[in-house]
């Protein structure tokens, strides 16, 4: 006779009572569908890893009979007309819940319980980000449209244009460690060019901070991306936090220019424990322009269990003066999407996704990177990953983790802090240089002028290397740093506590970073505890530190144990400008500043309380 929790403990109900082993077996299909139906709670989950690290009978059955079935949404066993959002697992691999159960033994450390490989994009959530850039057939019109209400039409267009980009199945991108770079750059069939500066900012919680701009076609995007793991039930959901900012920079008021400001949609992956492996978007996003006085709410529909359609899109253009609906939205995210003039009742077609071809950036040559750059850092992983040999992916991960945990030891015993090279905080507040771009948090740690797009191409070349065969004309020395020796001026962080902020110009980041982990995250809470910049010394080259928990989907690695390194400050010198752009017009508008916005999210009215969305 064994005690365990029944499905009433599950429900989060106190009794506990006992059962005989054949009813074990009884009751595993009753949980199954309790826990399908409702959002797993912290303490609930606690209960499940006890069961599991025990090796209960019970957990062990449930495995195998988790295998067996299916999720409501797939019951029909028909042919999806979405297969390309379904993840088929090879039976070598068996499900996400039995790659989990094999880890938990009885004094296991959880944070070292990993996701299966099989479910990773070969690339990291820094490359990734540039899905949003990668139709220049939306992108580079906008600014030249004189109607300001078919200017925030066409943003809108661009906007959705980037979400069919992404592999089959479900896939989640390699989490960023800690100062890792990316950079990439296209080349437009008008002769133009755009560059991408993108760097993980921060480790706990995770932030992505990137940098686009094409200055011939008068655009700079900010952003900063702060994913969020949650677990429901069957469900995982990736919180998609952050915002970005599109500035127009021939546009608006001098000094000014018209600002875009958008979110994005919640990313859920459906059926980790059992059945069929699926992959929605889900709950609302917005588009604003504040000097317009226009916006647009976007839903993201997720299916519901008996009704509804996977992918769809609805939504509203509104003159927020006013409080007039202009257009409303529908269709397919991966599909065709439609706009309808709500005056006229007009409905044509807005993007159609199904067969569009996007514009993948170039990337220096491997061999030209350095050692924290994404490809080069998980180049062992992703060629694993593509060759499908999960066990050497799971290795070559597993080098990057265990080296981590190494660095983040060190910079404990030193007592040295993590510091961005590429970013820096905003200088939000009144009268800051960046009033209005607080929900930023990092941009880009140099000044572009808007005015010379010949200058503000080498300003941003002075920043990372971009280009094939660009390179520094010095290496880089990164001295130690601690707060306690802190000779820069120090700023308030969100969580009240002092951090320095860097004024010198920004030089490639060192190779020396810390990594989150590919970890899961069973039950993190995502306070807004948000550790600033912190700043580091340069250690051995390739080594990193460790990670605490990750998502299934996109980027929560946190630990809240390992404190973070970084590089303190830097100085550098011209770099070898003999492979840039000769010419470009240099009719931009002066720079502007940016507004905050906060996402509503249909189902989510408090983060810790986020429930499994449904249509």
């Amino acid at each position: 006779m064994a005690t365990i929790p029944t499905t009433r403990a599950v429900l989060g109900l106190p009794k506990i009572v006992r059962h005989d082993p054949p009813e074990l077996y009884m009751c595993a299909h009753t949980y199954i569908l309790a826990t399908a139906l409702i959002s797993i709670q912290p303490h609930t989950v606690q209960l499940l890893i006890a069961g599991m690290a025990a090796n209960h009978p019970f957990f062990s059955r449930l495995a195998v009979y988790a295998d067996s079935v299916s999720s409501f949404d797939d019951s029909s066993g028909a042919s999806s007309p979405n297969a390309e959002d379904e993840t088929v697992v090879e039976p070598e691999q068996g499900n996400v819940l039995t790659h989990i159960i094999s880890q938990l033994r009885p004094g296991a450390d959880l944070g070292r319980v990993t996701l299966p490989t099989f479910i990773l994009e070969p690339r990291s959530m820094l490359e990734r980000i540039t899905n949003f850039m990668a139709h220049p057939e939306t992108l580079l019109p906008m600014p030249d449209i004189d109607d300001p209400v078919q200017r925030f039409v066409s943003v809108v267009k661009f906007y959705l244009s980037g979400w069919h980009i992404r592999p089959s199945g479900v896939k989640k991108p390699l989490n960023p460690i800690l100062g890792e770079t990316f950079t990439c750059y296209w080349d437009y069939e008008d002769g133009t060019r755009s560059y991408y500066i993108s760097e993980q900012t921060c480790h706990h919680p995770p932030k992505s901070s990137y940098f686009f701009m094409a200055p011939e076609h008068h655009i700079r995007i900010d952003g900063t991306l702060k994913p969020r793991s949650k677990f429901l039930g069957n469900s995982a959901a990736s919180m998609m936090e952050g915002i970005a900012i599109l500035s127009f920079l021939n546009r608006g008021e001098p000094g000014k220019g018209e600002r875009y400001i958008v979110t994005q949609p919640n990313m859920y992956a459906r059926g980790i424990l059992w059945g069929k492996m699926k992959y929605e978007l889900g709950d609302h996003s917005v588009v604003r322009c504040l000097e317009n006085n226009l916006s647009a709410d976007i839903e993201f529909k997720t299916k519901g269990y008996f009704s509804g359609t996977y992918n769809a899109i609805g939504g509203s253009i509104k003159d927020d003066k006013t409080g007039e609906i202009l257009y409303e939205l529908s269709g397919l995210w991966n599909g065709e999407m439609f706009i309808k003039n709500v005056a006229t009742g007009q409905k044509e077609l807005l993007f159609n996704a199904t067969n569009a071809k996007h514009t993948p950036p170039r990337v220096r040559p491997i061999e030209e990177q350095e050692s924290n750059e994404s490809q080069k850092l998980w180049n062992g992983t992703v060629q694993a990953l593509i060759a499908r040999n999960h066990e050497l992916a799971t290795e070559e991960k597993t080098k990057i983790e265990d080296m981590q945990r190494v660095e983040a030891s060190k910079r404990v015993e030193d007592g040295v802090e993590w510091r961005p090279t590429l970013f820096r905080q905003v200088q939000g507040g009144p009268g800051g240089s960046e009033e209005g771009e607080e929900d930023l948090e990092w941009i880009l740690n140099a000044k572009i002028d808007p005015h010379n797009p010949s200058l503000a191409v080498q300003q941003i070349l002075s920043v990372a290397a971009i280009l094939p065969g660009q390179k520094p004309s010095c290496q880089f020395e990164i001295p130690p740093h601690s707060s306690s020796r802190s000779t820069r001026a120090e700023t308030t962080s969100s969580s009240g506590q002092p951090v320095a902020t860097t004024t010198t110009t920004p030089a490639t980041a060192p190779a020396t970073q810390q990594h989150n982990g590919n970890l899961i995250d069973f039950g993190s809470q995502a306070s807004g505890n948000t550790h600033s910049s912190e700043n580091n010394k340069v250690l051995t080259s390739g080594t990193r530190a460790s990670a605490g928990s990750m998502d299934i989907l996109g980027g929560d690695g946190q630990d809240d144990t390992l404190p973070q390194t970084s590089p303190g400050s830097t100085s550098y010198h011209a770099l070898d400008m003999s492979n840039i752009m000769t010419a470009l017009q240099p009719t931009i508008s002066p720079t502007q500043t940016r507004s905050s916005l906060h996402r509503r999210d249909s189902t989510a009215s408090d983060d810790d309380e986020f429930v499994d969305a449904r249509g």
